[in-house]
């Protein structure tokens, strides 16, 4: 595999190997346990991590330890030149703090000194990061619980845990750098995270914005500048593999066989061009058409569609959901980054949960807490087990990823995979799972299709928001929790009540009865915009770790407190009260761009 859709090369992960400098005795001892230590966290993460492209993750050892200037210097060198996006200082013994330490305050650096009593790699962990505090560059501590023997070169489980969580981090901020938020539109129905922040990508995620026009699809359309051959296989495979549903339209707002007939093909069409716009495509070129074939080096895109588009066209939830998916006619792929209604606060969010898990995102409204007494009186049930303290009704117009039905599986139980571990059998039943509704002409006038499923209960997922707020900057919220089943009849007399057309997850977050995470409507009464991203497994302690990289505080989230990861200047803000010792962190350093 190798990674075709954007510019460059993959980050690197730099390991640096740091030795107490003094010789004639002291350093020669060390040489082979300290570089030994390198090649086992460097073997570690490339057996465990790979980049959302499959490939596995490539670690770079500095060429020598690192007991002074000159050596780190060397080492930054040869980063540099390897495409080095993040860096781990391991050590065994006492070294010179100010003299080996990464002093690049862009790129995320932790250090990991060992906890052995024969050598000090403690002491040298705890003077180093105080240097990274009085220099103004947060690195993040890696220090095991348990003290180990000097011949012991295994890695610990705490440490391991730390390492994987720092260098997931690590390669997403890596992996934003130097790539593009691609708006296809502009703000949709006054909402307001479709109005595009510069600042916000630029100086926090150091990505560029680009723009274009929608009208940019009606003249890819009209004059053809896409791949006729693609668009063929396209229609083929949707004709064969795609369920359409009923339509719920009465008969005068109904649209025509003919009319709906030219929609599908208006909508894959539109996903090919979307595809085209964010990545480029050489096919064009050989069409005549240089300047679209390059693309925009687009990571991530929002369409906004609704409703001057949508008014007259087809609307976007075929487009948005196929490319979110991790396939389409062309096989089992990476799945692309698209927030329906231009949401660019969604759409950095679900960066966030791809890249740290890469795997497909679902974008949904928050749209309705029901509690147990409302579900009682609408529908006569009383719920039960995970849903007795009510439920939370995620549900969006189609621009969720079809990984989202829950139909892919392991170990017998409902998953969201990578899509290197999902199998034909799972994207047929993926697509089974779907069924396309001719689109509601009351909000779209213009026709389409919607995605329409309902997620399997039982999976472990996390929702999560970047919301903006004047004076303060980007604001993090997220909880864990599970989807869960309600009866049948339940839940088509909850849907109904909306739209049946469009796809529904019931999520229930873990509570902790106290602040935000009190009950389930707290929860809902605290989040912050009507959108959010879900994605699979609970990552929070992940996103925290991220959040702090990029200098994003977090306001609301039920991870537990042992399992916060940050860097060690964050435990100077203060330790009791550790959610505003974060704002206080984020603000004093400000973006990490800036």
């Amino acid at each position: 595999m190798s990674n075709k859709r954007l510019i460059g090369s993959m980050p690197k992960i730099g390991i640096r190997p740091t030795i107490d400098g003094r010789r004639k005795g002291v350093r020669e001892s060390l040489e082979e346990k300290t570089m030994n230590m390198a090649k086992a966290v460097a073997q570690f993460l490339s057996e465990n991590l790979r980049y959302n492209n499959g490939d596995s993750v490539e670690c770079v050892i500095a060429d020598t330890c690192i007991g002074g200037v000159k050596e780190a210097a060397e080492a930054k060198e040869k980063f540099e030149k390897e495409s080095v996006g993040l860096t781990i200082t391991v050590t065994p013994c006492w070294c010179y703090g100010s003299e080996t330490m990464d002093m690049n305050p862009r790129r995320p650096n932790a250090v990991w000194g060992f906890n052995g009593t024969e050598r000090p790699g403690a002491v040298y962990l705890a003077a180093v990061l105080a240097a990274h505090n009085q220099k103004g560059i947060p690195a993040f501590g890696i220090y095991g619980r348990d003290v180990q023997d000097i011949e012991d070169h295994s890695i610990p489980a705490d440490v391991q845990e730390k390492l994987l969580r720092f260098a997931k981090a690590g390669l997403t901020v890596a992996m934003l750098k130097d790539t593009s938020y691609l708006s296809m539109g502009s703000v949709s129905m006054g909402i307001a995270g479709s109005m595009v922040n510069e600042e916000l990508f630029q100086d926090y995620l150091g990505m560029r914005n680009e723009y274009i026009d929608m009208s940019e699809f009606t003249r890819r359309i009209e004059e053809k500048i896409y791949d006729e051959q693609e668009f063929e296989k396209a229609y083929k495979w949707v004709k064969e593999k795609c369920v359409i549903g009923s339509d719920i339209n009465s008969a005068e707002n109904q649209r025509t066989e003919e009319q709906k007939e030219e929609d599908l093909q208006m909508n894959i069409k539109m996903t090919i061009i979307t595809k085209d716009l964010m990545e480029g495509n050489p096919r064009l070129a050989e069409l005549g058409y240089e300047e679209e074939a390059m693309g925009r080096n687009a990571i991530a895109s929002g369409f906004q569609g609704q409703r001057q588009w949508t008014d007259h066209f087809p609307n976007g939830d075929f487009m948005e959901a196929i490319l979110n998916s991790s396939f389409d006619w062309n096989g089992i792929r990476a799945p692309y980054i698209v927030a329906t209604e231009n949401d660019a606060l969604n759409a950095i969010t679900m960066l966030f949960g791809h890249l740290l898990t890469n795997t497909a995102q679902v974008f949904a409204d928050v749209r309705t807490y029901w509690s147990p007494d409302a579900i009682k009186r609408v529908t006569g049930y009383e719920v039960n087990g995970q849903a007795e303290n009510g439920v939370i009704h995620l549900l969006n117009s189609g621009a969720a990823a079809l990984d989202g039905t829950g139909e892919q599986s392991l170990d017998g139980k409902p998953v969201m995979k990578p899509f290197w571990d999902i199998t034909a059998e799972e994207v047929e039943k993926c697509l089974n799972a779907t069924k396309w509704r001719p689109a509601n002409t009351e909000y779209f006038r213009g026709g389409g299709f919607s995605s329409n499923f309902l997620t399997k209960g039982g999976m472990p997922v996390t929702i999560a928001r970047v919301n903006l707020l004047k004076g303060l900057g980007p604001v993090l919220q997220l909880a864990e929790g599970y989807t869960v089943d309600l009866p049948e009849k339940v839940h088509e007399k909850l849907n109904d009540r909306t739209d049946p057309t469009w796809p529904t997850t019931w999520f229930v977050p873990n509570l902790t009865g106290d602040g935000a995470f009190r009950d389930v409507y707290t929860v809902m009464n605290n989040w912050g915009a009507n959108h959010c991203a879900m994605s699979y497994g609970h990552i929070g302690a992940d996103l925290l770790t991220l959040a702090a990289m990029l200098r994003i505080p977090v306001n609301m989230h039920n991870v537990s407190e042992e399992n916060i990861f940050r860097p060690s200047a964050w435990n100077m803000f203060g330790t009791k009260d550790i959610e505003g010792a974060d704002y206080r962190a984020c603000a004093t350093y400000g973006p990490l761009y800036s």
